[in-house]
């Protein structure tokens, strides 16, 4: 196994596989709902596939191998998306959406490079979401209400299970806490990245650290970021305390997008000029693209924290090592 596999001690569904596959279902249909309100967000339909080398797929941390195929009809090869940050911005363009009017869609993608363990798949589902802000509202406050928006939505659709699931009995802080990565940095500087986002989390429960992407005074970066959708001073994780596994959950990454300048930035930063030849890119760099904020937030991760489920395949088909589905499976842990 890539990663250890955590049992927890004494651990037992709470709900049966059937009771499981209605619950999923309920609470994306009543999350999705809740989020939609909140950020007043219209349902639209996304790309599984991209163009290689439209300069449209996320590259991540930079370092993540896409999944590539031909095809037959197009003289080309595609790429499956690893996730939508440029293409939701491209989107509301095209749809012609003002300020304080986005978008929000099913995300499925194939990470082969993710591990595999309690919290890592590598298919990866979640809603992307994006809207269009104003230049005034390219703030920090900003960023915290509309985090702290997620985070009600989050909680309340924590409370519809529990009513409708009673012997589910965990709870969502729907305050969030707000810290940068630095400030994490000075709180704890003999710990790794993860063990301050333990910490911090366990103290508070519901967490959003911001700003990363950027190198820390250490000279060590909190996380990485793609230079080229988030801007690294006005973005974050979202991070709610997970009881079962006793840790931390990301649940959600987010931010004010690039403007020009940061862009720009944040480029030449990662030694990435080269990607400002992209439509997208210089769209960002000539103003035609709105300004926007958007993010991820995990489907799979969100109903197994709300199922209060131990593993993510709980809640998601997906393929794991053989070693680690016969250990679940000695420990009562059923993977669909």
């Amino acid at each position: 196994m890539s990663r250890a596999l955590q049992i927890p001690d004494g651990y037992k569904s709470a709900l049966t596989l059937r009771e499981t596959q209605h619950a999923i279902k309920y609470i994306k249909d009543i999350f999705q709902q809740a989020l939609s309100f909140a950020l007043t967000l219209d349902r639209v339909t996304a790309p599984l596939l991209v163009a290689k080398g439209s300069g449209i797929n996320d590259d991540l941390n930079g370092v993540e191998r896409k999944v590539e195929f031909s095809i037959k009809e197009i003289d080309s090869e595609a790429e499956i998306v690893q996730s939508l940050a440029k293409w939701k911005r491209l989107a509301l363009y095209r749809y012609g959406y003002n300020v304080n009017e986005g978008i929000y869609t099913d995300m499925n993608a194939i990470r082969r490079d993710d591990d595999a363990d309690n919290i890592h798949s590598i298919f990866v589902d979640q809603w992307d979401w994006e809207k269009v802000i104003s230049r005034e509202e390219r703030t920090i406050d900003f960023l915290k209400e509309t985090v702290t928006a997620i985070v009600k939505a989050i909680a309340f659709a924590k409370r519809k299970v529990n009513l409708r699931y009673p012997q589910l009995t965990g709870t969502i802080c729907d305050t969030p806490f707000f810290i940068t990565s630095q400030e994490l940095e000075d709180m704890y500087p003999d710990k790794t990245p993860k063990e301050r986002e333990r910490l911090i989390v366990k103290e508070h429960k519901t967490v959003f650290i911001m700003q990363i992407g950027c190198k820390l005074r250490s000279g060590e970066k909190h996380d990485g970021r793609a230079p080229d959708y988030d801007d690294w001073s006005l973005n974050g994780d979202l991070m709610l305390w997970n009881d079962v596994l006793d840790n931390a959950l990301e649940v959600s990454s987010m931010g004010i997008r690039v403007d020009a300048q940061s862009l720009e930035s944040q480029l030449r930063e990662c030694d990435a000029m080269d990607r400002l030849k992209y439509e997208y890119h210089s769209k960002i760099l000539d103003g035609t693209l709105p300004l926007t904020i958007g993010g991820g937030i995990g489907q799979s991760r969100l109903c197994m924290l709300l199922l209060e489920k131990a593993h993510i395949g709980e809640v998601q088909v997906s393929i794991w090592p053989s070693d680690m589905m016969a250990e679940c499976a000695k420990n009562g842990i059923t993977l669909l």
